[in-house]
């Protein structure tokens, strides 16, 4: 089984708001690029929320997601899986992020987005503090996976919509 390592924290030490996933998929991993397949619907989301031009290049999609407060990461910094699927991932490999350094070095995070329930749950299972949930807000938002296709664009969009509120910005819908 294929043992798999996450990308480095995509962060401003102003970010307010970090979105988590569980870990790239093999074309994420191929191009060295988070959220690379082109069926993933989490750039099309974050682009129609914060105004981002979906056709700009991939680093000036990153630059502006920081500039508009977000930070980006997966919960798992390594484990075992065969193919994309979080359901093939091998949980008893998993080793997650260095949370602890983040958040010292990221202290104005006021929220989590998970982007689907394996991260989440795998968060809450190795990285679990009652002061710290408490202070941060979080949420689990549906997978913009391809393999969630159980909910259209549309809806997967009205949920993540809890991203431009967090971050006190009027949703500007782009024409």
């Amino acid at each position: 089984m294929t043992i798999i390592e996450s990308f480095q924290a995509i962060a401003d030490k102003n970010a307010r708001v970090l979105i988590l996933g569980s870990i790239p998929g093999v074309r994420s991993l191929q191009d060295q690029q988070y959220y690379a397949h082109p069926r993933n619907q989490f750039w099309p989301i974050i682009c129609k929320l914060l105004s981002i031009n979906p056709d700009s290049a991939y680093v000036e999609r990153l630059n502006k997601l920081t500039l508009s407060g977000v930070a980006l990461w997966d919960v798992m910094k390594r484990c075992r899986r065969p193919g994309s699927m979080d359901s093939d991932i091998d949980f008893t490999s998993v080793v997650i992020n260095d949370f602890d350094s983040f958040f010292e070095s990221h202290g104005k995070i006021e929220a989590l987005l998970f982007n689907g329930a394996t991260a989440d749950k795998i968060f809450n299972k190795h990285y679990y503090s009652k002061a710290f949930t408490e202070k941060i807000k979080r949420y689990r938002l549906p997978s913009t996976s391809p393999a969630n296709a159980a909910m259209s664009f549309e809806q997967k969009l009205e949920n993540w919509r809890v991203l431009p509120e967090l971050l006190n910005r009027p949703l500007q819908e782009s024409q």
